[in-house]
């Protein structure tokens, strides 16, 4: 069997973001929405495309053993990179969605607070009607990840809304059980070159998450190697749907 690449993925032109219509995406983290699909949510308003946006953990564990900043300063400094990584790609923050869920401990599928949170998730959804939804890609590997992928398809169901799923950590960390499998998606890139610019911009915004670090008392504290930033400043983004979709 041929192992799965990315990079193989058939290459969409920039005008297909539009065709996707009013778009929701929703981030494990922040930075996740620029990282993996800043390219596309640009594109969509550029087109005068409307797009919302939902954060699901509080971010606090990037920098656990901070002192000099407690876990609602973590919470609030994360936040606000996260709105300003929003507008620079157009996106209005106004309707930002927050489920203040723990960071690194996000629940899975009958864990305590997942029915309330896909439900939150739910409402929020019939309120905003969106054509497509942006998650990131089932097994991405990170934990929050999959049980973000595991709460929308919860607060998904039955609705007729489009899924669309985004890499961010399967780039780097991926086994190969954690790729798609034959037969398993539609996979696609999106040409972002007309915005890319835009994009490495809103990730430059994630000033905590990147070197040298804003956070400077947690010397076990996260921060994006430069080898996982290359991914994302490539002008293209790739994209995984059912192949029922």
């Amino acid at each position: 069997m041929t192992e799965f690449s990315f990079d193989s993925l058939p290459l969409r032109p920039a005008t297909f973001a539009p065709t996707l219509g009013s778009t929701v995406v929703v981030a494990p983290h922040p930075d996740d929405e620029s990282l993996g699909c800043g390219g596309l949510l640009a594109l969509l308003r550029q087109a005068g495309v409307p797009v919302g946006a939902v954060l699901v953990s509080d971010g606090t564990m990037s920098h656990p053993h901070s002192v000099k900043f407690t876990p609602a300063a973590r919470q609030a400094l994360r936040e606000a990179e996260l709105r300003k990584a929003l507008t620079i790609l157009g996106v209005d923050t106004d309707a930002l969605l927050l489920l203040d869920l723990p960071d690194g401990a996000v629940p899975t599928l009958g864990q305590l607070r997942f029915a309330e949170a896909a439900a939150t998730l739910r409402a929020y959804f019939q309120r905003t009607q969106p054509a497509t939804v942006l998650v990131p890609w089932r097994r991405d590997p990170h934990p929050d990840h999959r049980a973000t992928s595991q709460l929308v398809a919860a607060a998904l169901a039955g609705l007729p809304i489009r899924r669309v799923e985004y890499v961010v950590w399967a780039w780097e960390r991926a086994a190969p059980a954690d790729l798609p499998q034959p037969g398993e998606v539609n996979g696609w890139r999106l040409d972002i070159a007309p915005v890319l610019a835009q994009k490495q911009a809103a990730i430059a915004t994630h000033r905590s998450q990147l070197a040298p670090g804003i956070i400077d008392d947690d010397p076990t504290g996260f921060l994006l190697s430069e080898q996982m930033l290359a991914h994302f400043a490539q002008p293209a983004e790739v994209y995984l749907e059912d192949n029922a979709t």
